[in-house]
């Protein structure tokens, strides 16, 4: 079902998008070598309670994994996505992290990530970071009036490529309101199998809210959960990227609605 949001409910979705841009803006302050994970998530936690909010990955369920236990993901190196804080996972010089946070405030949601060099890394490591971070935008340019979901995902799957990167094609982008998942999903590449509930799902409309998440690999888009039942790593180790914005579709030019 896809829920069209009216103005107002926009508005208080801006609102959560700027509590989740405080929290991210606060971890990028933090990142540096010798920090575990877990202060990270601590500090965003914080963040993210001080203003009225209620972190939305905590207890998230997952059949056949223990429920989320944190407040952000803390994706290291080859980690994609969904890594779990841990006082044991120590930031190191050179490393890059992905932070991911999201949140409940006042009956709607807001999510965003973002990727981060460690200190000092190679120019190479560097262009897979910004790379991933141009396509979110490329995506989010493609949000516009009489495109479809497919513009926005071929919009993510050609920008990585053409720089000689893949994408993750079984984790998406997805719709963001009252829930933190919701219709239409939002895939970093195309074509893709989707079950069409009407193509008036995959057309943009004003009042679509989603979230544009690529997830950019330097190397084969092979990936593997690990026993925790939440990391998802690269298979073939190589490093990986995550940004995202959460965004509303209007008749004129998207507004991004988690910057600060």
């Amino acid at each position: 079902i896809l829920y069209l949001k009216a103005p107002d409910e926009i508005a208080v979705m801006r609102e959560a998008g700027r509590v989740v841009a405080r929290a991210l803006q606060a971890m990028r302050e933090a990142v540096r070598p010798g920090v575990s994970t877990a202060e990270l998530d601590k500090i965003a936690e914080t963040v993210l309670r001080d203003h009225g909010a209620i972190p939305a990955f905590i207890g998230y369920p997952k059949p056949g994994a223990p429920n989320y236990p944190t407040a952000i993901n803390a994706c290291i190196n080859e980690e994609l996505v969904h890594g779990i804080p841990s006082p044991k996972r120590i930031l190191k010089e050179g490393d890059i992290i992905g932070l991911d946070t999201a949140c409940h405030y006042q009956g709607f949601v807001g999510d965003a990530a973002f990727t981060m060099a460690v200190g000092e890394v190679k120019p190479s490591v560097q262009r897979l970071i910004d790379v991933t971070e141009k396509a979110l935008y490329h995506a989010i340019d493609a949000s516009v009036l009489p495109n479809s979901i497919r513009d926005v995902a071929q919009a993510t799957q050609t920008f990585a490529a053409k720089h000689g990167y893949s994408v993750a094609r079984e984790y998406t982008g997805h719709g963001v309101g009252r829930s933190m998942h919701e219709d239409p999903q939002v895939p970093n590449w195309w074509p893709r199998r989707v079950q069409k509930r009407g193509w008036e799902n995959y057309r943009l409309q004003p009042g679509m809210t989603y979230a544009i998440e690529p997830m950019v690999i330097a190397g084969r888009n092979d990936l593997k959960e690990l026993d925790d039942g939440w990391t998802v790593v690269t298979v073939d180790g190589s490093l990986c990227a995550h940004f995202e914005h959460t965004i509303a579709v209007t008749e004129g030019r998207p507004i991004i609605l988690t910057l600060l």
